[in-house]
């Protein structure tokens, strides 16, 4: 499923897409499922 505002990446060629509308679909590239991205953290305030 996917959900709005996400980032999906391919592993095989790089390739990133951000999610402007959900849905109940996959995203495939190169023929396979596309990886959520996860949030890279924040640096801390020292």
């Amino acid at each position: 499923m996917a959900q709005l505002g996400k980032r999906y990446f391919c592993e095989d060629c790089g390739t990133e897409v951000l999610c402007n509308k959900a849905g109940n679909g996959d995203l495939n590239c190169c023929e396979k499922n596309m990886q959520l991205k996860e949030a890279k953290p924040l640096p801390s305030s020292d």
